[in-house]
């Protein structure tokens, strides 16, 4: 892409990321390309390729399974249509385009400022990145209240590039954050999804979690479950969350899959587990009691982050087969085995039981179910069949047709 680029008369660096991870000598998990050409000028270069967003213009190059984003370099004189702009400061559309120095000076990062020019393979730095990724330090370029204001995500960016990398955020860089955290509340709740599952589906869950409740970014995000775990039960403090995002990050160093539903099952379960109790209190049948308690916590958690139906239909059955996991007489572990969602609650149980919420005995008991393939308990017999009908005996009638 780099080259048929050039070879059509256009600048193209390789830019991002890509060349900050392959500096550390990681591997990147995506490659960005920025351009002089404008995005009809990319289309009409690549075929294969369609344009997107309104905010920022850009070029989906698609080869096989794999999209490379492709970017015109964008100005970095100031927004002046009121609307492009929120009152707050938040951008809404910048498509004013401009030179590689503006472009690079008007990126978040310092480290996410570098260019790799396929020209003279060079490394091309604006912003000192260079110096900044070897010190191990992630500054924001411009004044960092002024590019949190714009876009009030960077923050969440700053929480997540410091996991990942192992950076430190500058003082400079940190300093708003705390005062600025309720910005995200006018982030769209779609957004805030994507930008959640970057932050705990990448590897580097619980970094990431760790530093999203130091700088009080956690609760912007997931104000229910920050207070569940602000408070300790019993002198001690809840674990499960901790646990299900080390059980996320191992799975995904180990090549193994994680599913947004359990991830949010596992982010909502201690407000979802806390208010299932306080029903239950009040009087409520404990099956009843956590379909409603469901029902409240997802209805206040969609109104900060979107949790689309085809994960929170099955993160509601995980829930929803908690219960049921203490009935093991008779037929009913074998019904609840042919659940499509068991493996998914089976692993939750699991969860649950290593954080002490849930009794050990009784997931060793479904572990030992699974394990022979039959109850390790003798059932009753009055639930293990149905009893069989007696056949009633049919009366014959007498012959001669009756009486006279």
């Amino acid at each position: 892409m780099l080259y048929r680029l050039k070879d059509a008369g256009y600048q193209a660096h390789l830019v991002g990321g890509g060349v900050r991870d392959l500096l550390l000598g990681r591997e990147p998990k995506d490659f960005d390309v920025a351009t002089d050409a404008t995005p009809e000028q990319v289309k009409a270069v690549f075929r294969n390729s369609r344009l997107i967003g309104r905010r920022f213009r850009l070029a989906h190059v698609r080869f096989g399974r794999e999209i490379i984003e492709v970017a015109t370099f964008r100005s970095g004189q100031p927004v002046t249509h009121l609307d492009h702009q929120t009152d707050n400061g938040m951008i809404l559309r910048d498509n004013v385009y401009g030179t590689i120095e503006e472009d690079a000076l008007r990126r978040d990062f310092t480290v996410n400022a570098l260019y790799y020019n396929v020209r003279d393979f060079s490394v091309v730095d604006y912003a000192g990145g260079m110096q900044d990724l070897q010190a191990g330090l992630l500054r924001l370029m411009g004044d960092p209240e002024t590019r949190y204001r714009e876009d009030p995500v960077r923050m969440l960016r700053a929480a997540r590039f410091a996991a990942k990398l192992g950076f430190r955020i500058e003082p400079a860089t940190e300093a708003p954050i705390g005062e600025l955290a309720g910005l995200l509340g006018d982030v769209p709740a779609a957004r805030l999804f994507e930008e959640v599952l970057k932050l705990f589906m990448a590897g580097h869950a619980v970094g990431s979690f760790e530093s999203l409740r130091q700088h009080g970014l956690f609760g912007q995000l997931f104000p229910d479950t920050e207070q569940a775990l602000a408070t300790q039960e019993h002198e001690f403090p809840h674990t499960l969350v901790l646990k299900g995002l080390e059980n996320a990050d191992a799975r995904i160093a180990a090549g193994k899959p994680v599913t947004p539903a359990f991830l949010f099952a596992v982010l909502l379960w201690e407000p979802v587990r806390l208010r299932w109790l306080a029903l239950q209190a009040d009087g409520l049948a404990p099956y009843a009691a956590l379909q409603a308690a469901t029902g409240d916590i997802l209805e206040r958690q969609l109104a900060r982050v979107s949790i689309p139906r085809r994960f929170s239909t099955p993160m509601r059955e995980i829930w929803g087969l908690q219960s049921r996991f203490s009935h093991t007489k008779g037929k009913r572990p074998q019904r609840l085995a042919a659940h499509p969602r068991f493996r998914a609650a089976y692993d939750f149980l699991l969860l649950r039981a290593s954080a002490g919420e849930a009794d050990p005995g009784l997931a060793q008991w479904w572990t030992d179910f699974q394990d022979s393939g039959q109850a390790p308990v003798q059932s009753e017999r009055s639930e293990e069949a149905p009893r069989k009908r007696r056949r009633r005996r049919r009366r014959r009638k007498p012959k001669g047709g009756g009486t006279e």
